[in-house]
């Protein structure tokens, strides 16, 4: 302590050995907890399909399963909670997008189908670049899976600067790269719009 002038004031710090002030302990904020639900929900819809056990004990292991996945992946970012889907807009979409996808599944299995029984027929495989129009991470991801259970088209590498996708297409299609986007991804990309956040005028 310098002499002469008060504890305290003049820059004159705090003594050694005082107790500090404890902090307050900061709670987790809405925008966490509702990361952490989500994520939640999302990862024990995933352990309940993949297990298929409805008993007590799997899914009370489940649910802490769940948990910690979501634990460890709420600092990478935001995640849509599965009650977005409850919004009519999206619920629609979603009954249309499981019907028109499944539909499309259908038809390319038959397609594939011919082509293994006729062997004369034509087959011109090969890789396709097509443009983009998703933005959105999960949009992109949505893309990739949903056209890719489509056997014409398997996905194979995105470049999200350029927004282009690339795909390993049984028939190539004709034409150019915007041509070749309304055979494969295009139709899914429209499928998903109910999904997004309508845009303001």
């Amino acid at each position: 302590m310098v002499p002469g002038r008060p504890f305290g004031i003049g820059g004159v710090g705090r003594a050694r050995g005082m107790p500090t002030k404890p902090q307050r302990a900061r709670m987790p904020s809405p925008q966490v907890l509702a990361r952490l639900t989500g994520l939640w929900c999302w990862a024990y819809l995933v352990w309940v399909l993949l297990t298929w056990t409805l008993t007590v004990e799997q899914l009370l292991f489940g649910a802490v399963v769940a948990l910690a996945v979501a634990v460890a992946l709420a600092p990478l970012g935001e995640v849509a909670g599965p009650w977005r889907l409850l919004r009519p807009r999206a619920l629609a979409g979603g009954a249309w997008l499981l019907v028109a996808a499944a539909g499309r599944v259908l038809l390319a299995n038959l397609r594939l189908s011919r082509r293994i029984w006729d062997p004369r027929r034509p087959l011109a495989s090969g890789m396709v670049i097509t443009p983009t129009e998703e933005r959105q991470d999960w949009g992109l991801a949505a893309v990739g899976v949903i056209s890719s259970l489509i056997v014409d088209n398997q996905i194979t590498d995105l470049d999200p600067r350029a927004h282009e996708l690339q795909y390993h297409a049984v028939a190539v299609p004709d034409g150019d790269t915007g041509q070749a986007r309304e055979q494969i991804n295009g139709p899914v990309e429209d499928l998903l719009e109910p999904f997004h956040p309508r845009k303001r005028p």
